[in-house]
């Protein structure tokens, strides 16, 4: 098949959940499909990175879309039925090339990461696979939801911008000839605002070669990770906040000489005032292994729903238990106290970190249980096969 694949990052390097998700899956079904990669960027300096995707792409083109906060999508967002997140990437320069490229080469579909860019496809006679890998609206309306009291008076502009969102999420799943998630969870959501909605599932999953082998010893010193994350991505910031501010003071009255690692793009320049604190370190880094595999476990207090973490996937798959809340568990089918630990307060996230860092044993037990059931169930070699039966049934019902 040939696929034109739209999406709104470069898919390398590897700094967030999405890029890994669409490398992967470029890199799996280009074994059967020719793939054109349209995606856009935030900088020209991302281009060094085509060469990366290359040998799985047809064709790879860039559009930069500029600074996020530019009074022109200020005023298509204030003036528009279009929420700010669409605003942010909608061009009719862009519309127009795709229209273009549609319309000289014979594509058997377009498959088009998250909802917001939908307003860039052409009216068109190809089907439209839509992967939406997470419900956006929900995010950013708990981000409203959580704002601090002073911002009481410009609440109602926001909660607008993401009733707006809302509205166009449900009409492009709808107008998607196909459209998929990433969880049962969000399958679940969908369904329930768009009844009639025939919604198919393409986990998300994990480089399971790069993962499985052991490389590094664990930490001698007792270390907790959180990570590896985007810090552009709201809910990932808010959970670093809440472990650095509520939950490690509390663990490290219990264990003295414990270390927080927090690894990720931004994560420096959005955690600055942490940076020099003692036993806490936070940074980038390209080589995400040592981490996984030298902590002791992964903590997260993810308090926002929705999609599902690549990051708990690859922890899992190099050993590594795994701490978080039900909302951070979405999207993986792990028995709790078998598989993970899912704790529904910052008490409970507490108590349980501190006993995994002094029962070893039980600790080990449920880094061996997690990583067996990650690297039976949830490679992307599985994800690329589950998207593929997608792409064959929507152009068999044509």
């Amino acid at each position: 098949m040939k696929i034109l694949m739209i999406t709104p990052y470069l898919p390398y390097p590897l700094h967030s959940g999405g890029q890994t998700r669409s490398y992967n899956l470029i890199k799996h079904l280009s074994k059967k499909n020719q793939i054109t990669l349209f995606s856009f960027i935030r900088d020209v300096s991302e281009n060094q990175y085509i060469k990366n995707l290359s040998p799985y792409c047809q064709k790879i083109k860039t559009f930069s879309r500029g600074k996020t906060w530019s009074l022109k999508k200020i005023l298509l967002s204030s003036f528009t039925l279009y929420p700010f997140l669409i605003a942010n990437y909608y061009s009719q320069k862009v519309k127009k090339i795709i229209k273009e490229e549609i319309k000289k080469d014979h594509y058997n579909l377009i498959h088009v990461e998250c909802f917001y860019l939908m307003p860039n496809i052409p009216k068109t006679k190809l089907p439209v696979v839509l992967v939406d890998q997470t419900i956006e609206y929900e995010i950013y309306r708990h981000y409203v939801q959580s704002l601090p009291f002073w911002a009481e008076p410009i609440k109602p502009l926001f909660y607008f911008d993401v009733l707006k969102l809302f509205l166009w999420e449900k009409l492009y799943w709808k107008k998607a000839s196909q459209i998929c998630a990433v969880s049962y969870e969000d399958k679940g959501k969908m369904i329930k605002h768009c009844h009639q909605l025939k919604v198919e599932i393409v986990q998300n999953g994990v480089d399971i070669k790069k993962f499985e082998k052991k490389i590094y010893r664990r930490a001698s010193r007792p270390t907790i990770l959180f990570g590896i994350a985007n810090f552009k991505w709201m809910p990932n910031k808010e959970a670093a906040l809440i472990l650095l501010q509520e939950i490690w003071p509390q663990i490290k009255k219990k264990v003295k000489n414990c270390q927080l690692w927090i690894i990720g793009r931004f994560a420096p320049q959005f955690l600055s005032h942490f940076i020099n604190e003692k036993d806490i370190t936070i940074k980038e880094a390209d080589d995400v292994l040592p981490f996984y595999q030298k902590s002791w476990l992964l903590l997260a207090p993810i308090k926002s729903g929705g999609g599902s973490r690549t990051k708990f996937f690859e922890a899992m798959a190099s050993g590594l238990p795994v701490v978080t809340t039900p909302q951070g568990a979405e999207g993986i089918k792990a028995k709790n106290n078998k598989e993970i630990i899912i704790c529904r307060n910052n008490r409970r996230l507490i108590y349980n970190a501190i006993k995994l860092i002094k029962n070893r044993p039980i600790a080990h037990k449920i880094g061996r249980r997690g990583k067996k059931l990650i690297t039976g169930k949830y490679s992307w070699q599985q994800s690329a096969e589950e998207l593929n039966r997608v792409y064959e049934k929507v152009i068999g019902d044509r």
